[in-house]
Formats: structure tokens, sequence, C-alpha cells
């Protein structure tokens, strides 16, 4: 029996200003984990992949990587306790950063 596939989905840090983002639905890079593109399978993940490596090599991103991640009622929450973090912003200020914007401390 085959293993069950974890959920990804494709973050980088965009090189103009190092903030995190997350490759989305609608094909383009997202400052919020909102509404990224979701891989069900390992065809979708390479192809995400390979997104991801062909932005890297426009300059575009940096630091690119498929994270694992569950839907909990919709919501695409990050395994990774590294990976909440950079979705939500620094954890020293709540007043700043990502946690700071409605929309993504929704989806950290």
């Amino acid at each position: 029996m085959a293993a069950k596939f974890i959920l990804q989905v494709l973050t980088a840090n965009r090189l103009g200003d190092g903030e995190a983002v997350w490759w989305s639905a609608d094909r383009r890079w997202s400052e919020t984990l909102a509404g990224s593109e979701i891989a069900h399978d390992a065809d979708a993940a390479a192809a995400l992949e390979a997104i991801g490596k062909a932005a890297h090599a426009a300059n575009l991103v940096v630091d690119v990587n498929l994270i694992d991640v569950e839907l909990a009622d919709g919501v695409i929450v990050p395994l990774r306790l590294r990976e909440k973090i950079r979705a939500a912003g620094p954890t020293i200020r709540p007043d700043l950063g990502k946690q700071a914007r409605p929309a993504a401390a929704r989806a950290a």
C-alpha cells in the first residue's frame, strides 16, 4: 500500500524585499498563505517545484521550498513551527509583520 501523500505548498522569499511569499492558485506570488496552490500528489508537487526553480532562475525569489501543510476547516495550516512563524511574522512584536495584517493572522 502506498504511503499517504502529505499536502504541500510552494514558498519562498521575494528577492526584492525578503518578504515570505507563497505560490497562489491564481498563478502569482502572494504575501499570504491563504489561497496557495496545494499539491495533492507527487506530480502536482513536482509541477510546483518546477515553478519555484523557474522563479529562482529569473531572480524573483530565493529559498524556494515545498512545505507540508494540512487543511483545518478549509484553512491552510503549515505543519512545522518555522513555517507557521513565517506565515504570521515576527514573534516578538505582534503589532508588526504579517500577524498585524488580519488576513495573514487568520492563515497562520
